[in-house]
């Protein structure tokens, strides 16, 4: 229960990504600060923490491979937030929670087993609850979608699947603390190589971006990349991509928080849908595991 705790605050992490990058895009700064930034800081806060646990050197070659898992954490925030520049938030995070299904398909072809009757109910609410959550069927919901901002957004659901697999299963041994940092470095390379970080000597880090990317970094690297690898490699790529849907939700809630966006009936009803959709495999396994109890 506790893993699956942790992954399910790290995805609730995510989901105040996209009010925050908003902000940041409504003070006139570019997606290269933004994600340049992020990732730079994102670099410094796992490395800090991470420092006190290189005593015992893990091999070079486990780092570089977590180096390469972090290069699908930096390919999801530079296409998610390349999204959001040509369609809605609402339209994008629909788009990027193609992962759930994908993180599912991809542990069937893996495994070789069909997922269970649980499973694929779940992804039926997880679907539902998404499109009702986005908007989708909200007036003018289709007429928002931009052929660039639909390629972005289902990117960054490629790359996240991607993320959601190998996080839990390249160099498990290795502390979860030094796996962060290692995957931040592979991140911020990959930023780098994208977007030169020029922030870092035009003076925008100081001038105001600071206070963004500093919050992206926290809740978009720091707070879930180190709780998804103490959480995923104990609970698998499928029940991890149904614990991600919670990023929706919070996603949601953070717009008419912060943003005072307004939310419908229909919106409400997809994330209550959402939530069944993130906690009916949990209960059933639960179930069926008191129910063996019982019986034996």
């Amino acid at each position: 229960m506790r893993y699956i705790l942790l992954v399910f605050l790290g995805a609730c992490s995510y989901g105040i990504l996209s009010t925050i990058v908003k902000l940041a895009y409504k003070q006139g700064y570019s997606p290269a600060e933004v994600i340049g930034g992020q990732m730079f800081l994102g670099f410094v806060l796992t490395w800090i923490p991470a420092l006190f646990f290189l005593r015992t050197k893990p091999p070079l070659r486990q780092l570089l491979l977590l180096a390469t898992v972090g290069l699908t954490v930096g390919s999801t925030g530079i296409m998610y937030y390349n999204a959001l520049q040509y369609i809605p938030a609402s339209i994008a995070i629909v788009l990027l929670f193609q992962f759930t299904w994908m993180g599912v398909l991809v542990e069937a072809v893996m495994t070789r087993q069909m997922p269970g009757k649980e499973t694929i109910f779940s992804l039926l609410l997880l679907l539902t609850g998404t499109l009702l959550a986005g908007g989708i069927f909200e007036s003018g919901g289709l007429a928002q979608f931009h052929i660039l901002g639909v390629i972005f957004g289902l990117l960054s659901a490629v790359s996240f699947t991607l993320f959601i697999l190998f996080s839990g299963k390249t160099a498990i041994a290795v502390n979860p603390w030094i796996r962060s940092s290692s995957m931040a470095t592979g991140s911020f390379l990959l930023a780098s190589l994208i977007y030169p970080p020029a922030f870092l000597f035009n003076g925008a880090l100081l001038d105001g971006l600071f206070p963004y990317v500093f919050l992206l970094a926290f809740f978009g690297i720091l707070i879930p990349t180190v709780f998804f690898n103490y959480g995923m490699p104990h609970i698998g790529p499928g029940m991890g991509a149904i614990l991600g849907a919670a990023e929706l939700p919070m996603a949601v809630l953070s717009s008419y928080v912060i943003l005072n966006e307004s939310v419908s009936i229909l919106q409400v009803s997809g994330v209550v849908i959402i939530l069944l959709g993130i906690i009916l495999p949990e209960w059933l396994r639960q179930r069926n595991i008191r129910r063996n109890k019982a019986t034996s």
